[in-house]
C-alpha cells in the first residue's frame, strides 16, 4: 500500500503538461498591407475590400464630411490569439497619427475611436481612416484620389441625337489634368466620336464649350475652361482634319452647373466640354 501511494504522489508532483501555443494566423487569401502603412505588431488581416474606383465620405474636420472618388482599399485587422497583450484604441489611432506626419501628412480629426488623415505619396493624393476598438482590432480605409477612367464615351449618333434635342451635348470622355488644359491620352476616343460627327454631318458647326467647376478664383476658371475649349478645337483640327472654320472656343468656367459644387461627385460632372450648335 505504501508502494502504491508513494506512485500516486510521484504522479501528482509531475508537471502538468504544456498546452500548445494557438497556431498563427495568417492573412486572408487576397489581402494584404496597403503601401502606405505597416501593420501594429501581433495582427493579421482578416478582411478586405479593393475596388479600382468608388467614393467615401471622410471627416476633414469636426462636423464636416468630405466625399472623396478614386481607388478603394479596406482592410480589417486582428489581433493574433497568442497575443499576450493587445493595443488600446489610443494606441492604434496614436501609431497611424505619427506615421502620417512622418510622412509630410496631416491629421483632419480625431475622435476616441477613429481618426482622419490626409497624405501625399507616390504622386497621390491618400484619405485614410482609422477606427479602433478595446479588444485590439482596428481597421484602415484608405481612397486614392483620382478622377474615374471613363470607360463610357458617347458615340457620335448619341452626340447628334443630343444636339438635335436641346441643342447642345456634353462630352464627358475628354479628360484634363486638374488646373491644366492639356488633353489627357484617355481623350482620343471621344475626340474621335466628334470627328465622326462632323464627318456625318458636313454643314454642322459647333461652340466647343470648357466648363469648370466653383473651386478657385472665377477669374482663373474662365480662362481655364477657354484653353481647354481651345485644345479641343486644335486636336480636332490638327489630328482630325476638321476645318477650324467649323469650330468656335468658349470658355464658360463655372456658370453652367449641372450638379451641386458641395461635393466632389458634382464637381465632377460640372468639369466638362460641351457641343454647342451654332
Amino acid at each position: 500500500m505504501r508502494t502504491a501511494l508513494a506512485a500516486a504522489l510521484c504522479l501528482l508532483a509531475l508537471p502538468a503538461p504544456a498546452r500548445a501555443a494557438p497556431p498563427e494566423q495568417k492573412d486572408t487569401k487576397g489581402c494584404q498591407d496597403h503601401p502606405a502603412f505597416t501593420r501594429m505588431p501581433g495582427t493579421w488581416i482578416h478582411s478586405c475590400v479593393l475596388k479600382e474606383f468608388d467614393a467615401r465620405d471622410f471627416t476633414a474636420a469636426p462636423g464636416k464630411k468630405v466625399t472623396v472618388e478614386g481607388r478603394l482599399t479596406r482592410l480589417n485587422y486582428y489581433p493574433q490569439a497568442a497575443a499576450t497583450t493587445r493595443p488600446s484604441e489610443l494606441q492604434i489611432l496614436r501609431n497611424f497619427e505619427n506615421a502620417v506626419r512622418a510622412q509630410g501628412g496631416v491629421v483632419l480629426a480625431t475622435e476616441k475611436s477613429r481618426a482622419t488623415f490626409r497624405l501625399a505619396k507616390g504622386g497621390l493624393e491618400l484619405w485614410t481612416e482609422v477606427q479602433a476598438d478595446h479588444t485590439g482590432k482596428y481597421s484602415l480605409s484608405i481612397v486614392e484620389r483620382q478622377a474615374m477612367a471613363q470607360d463610357v464615351v458617347a458615340n457620335a449618333d448619341a452626340l447628334a441625337g443630343d444636339l438635335k434635342a436641346t441643342g447642345h451635348a456634353a462630352v464627358y470622355g475628354i479628360l484634363f489634368d486638374t488646373g491644366k488644359a492639356e488633353l489627357r491620352p484617355e481623350s482620343a476616343p471621344a475626340l474621335a466620336e466628334i470627328a465622326r460627327l462632323l464627318g456625318q454631318q458636313p454643314t454642322l458647326a459647333l461652340h466647343v464649350v470648357g466648363h469648370t467647376d466653383s473651386v478657385g478664383a472665377v477669374e482663373a476658371n474662365l480662362e481655364l475652361s477657354r484653353a481647354r475649349a481651345e485644345a479641343v478645337l486644335q486636336a480636332l483640327v490638327r489630328t482630325h482634319g476638321v476645318a477650324a472654320a467649323r469650330l468656335r472656343p468658349f470658355g464658360n468656367g463655372p456658370f453652367a452647373p449641372v450638379a451641386s459644387n458641395d461635393a466632389e461627385e458634382g464637381r465632377a460632372r460640372n468639369r466638362r466640354v460641351e457641343l454647342v450648335k451654332q
